[in-house]
């Protein structure tokens, strides 16, 4: 399991400093955008909107924290297995 999959498991059972810990260590741009979704959930919206600018992602257009997990999800298995 890569490390964004692990820190989705621990959103999925409310842990979020461990989920926010792990999504610390990944410079991808999938990570900035878990990492802004992250913040959304704590409702710093400020840094959420850092992390969204580093994942290339526009802030202002976002849809609601689930929408943006749903989102993440799918963008995140479909680049599974990809190189």
């Amino acid at each position: 399991m890569n490390t964004l999959h692990q820190v989705l498991a621990h959103m999925r059972v409310g842990q979020w400093n461990e989920a926010h810990d792990l999504v610390q260590g990944d410079d991808t741009l999938l990570g900035a955008w878990l990492h802004g979704i992250l913040h959304i959930q704590e409702g710093d919206l400020e840094d959420a909107e850092y992390w969204y600018g580093k994942a290339n992602r526009n802030f202002r257009s976002r849809g609601t924290l689930n929408e943006e997990l749903e989102r993440f999800t799918a963008e995140l298995l479909s680049t599974d297995g990809q190189v």
